[in-house]
């Protein structure tokens, strides 16, 4: 396992609000963007209504959820393949008992909980159960943490609305004086721009990629499954390998293969 950076959430964050940031300094200067009652009615509100909608724990782990959209430890899907080839070898050779080793050196702890089932004998209907429920029980966990991304990025416009509404009230109010209309009016607005900054280039995309990342470690924890399960049942290493192949996107079997020749 190794740790990747995804370059590409940074450089659309960054990118975006550089973007924003330089456009609003273009038309006239940040200060007509700078209102802290209404940055507080968007982040305290969402924030609030998320507590209202998750535990707090879980709400607390945003964090780790986020910086797990940027910052996450992946495999290399064609590591896997050459380490079950290795495995299958060896299993055709000695026996299942000799990949009880793995069990204990392999860094990737999905691989050792399937090896150890099966050197222990599991019958593979019952390996690829307990397999899958591991799988579903990740699958659940994404799914909480992107629920929370985007519970964020529902409430973050909504209160940005009311905030708007907010400062619309308390400017009709003051409507003795023209001259405080414009301004207030502006005010007003500011709230409507925090929310949906923060929705559509913060929580929404992030929850996004938090499903993607997840499709991703599933397909390779299926790919695992299978390569486990055809390793147990005695099939030989050339045909483990073809197996697995199949979870690789075509252009980087093609491009394996073409490193192979």
């Amino acid at each position: 396992m190794k740790k990747a950076l995804d370059i590409a959430t940074l450089i659309g964050i960054f990118g975006g609000t550089f973007l924003i940031l330089f456009s609003i300094m273009i038309g006239g200067g940040l200060g007509g963007f700078i209102n802290i009652p209404s940055l507080l009615i968007v982040v305290g509100g969402t924030i609030a209504a998320v507590l209202v909608q998750y535990p707090l724990g879980d709400v607390l782990g945003i964090m780790g959820v986020m910086r797990n959209t940027v910052i996450s430890q992946s495999a290399d899907p064609q590591e896997i393949i050459d380490l079950f080839v290795k495995m299958a070898e060896e299993a055709r050779r000695e026996g299942l008992l000799a990949l009880e080793k793995y069990s204990k050196e392999v860094d990737n702890a999905f691989i050792r909980t399937g090896i150890q089932l099966a050197v222990d004998g599991t019958e593979p209907e019952l390996l690829r159960e307990i397999l899958e429920k591991e799988v579903d029980n990740m699958e659940e966990r994404h799914s909480r943490g992107q629920g929370i991304l985007e519970a964020f990025g529902t409430f973050s416009p909504a209160f940005g609305m009311i905030g708007t509404l907010i400062g619309l009230v308390l400017m009709l109010r003051t409507m003795k004086d023209p001259s405080s209309i414009g301004p207030s009016m502006a005010v007003a607005l500011v709230t409507t721009f925090y929310g949906a900054v923060l929705s559509n280039l913060i929580f929404n995309p992030l929850a996004g990629k938090l499903k993607e990342k997840s499709k991703e470690e599933v397909l390779m924890l299926e790919m695992i499954i299978e390569g486990i399960l055809s390793i147990q049942s005695g099939d030989n290493p050339r045909l483990v390998e073809q197996k697995l192949m199949t979870y690789l996107p075509p252009k980087k079997r093609k491009s394996d293969d073409e490193g192979g020749e």
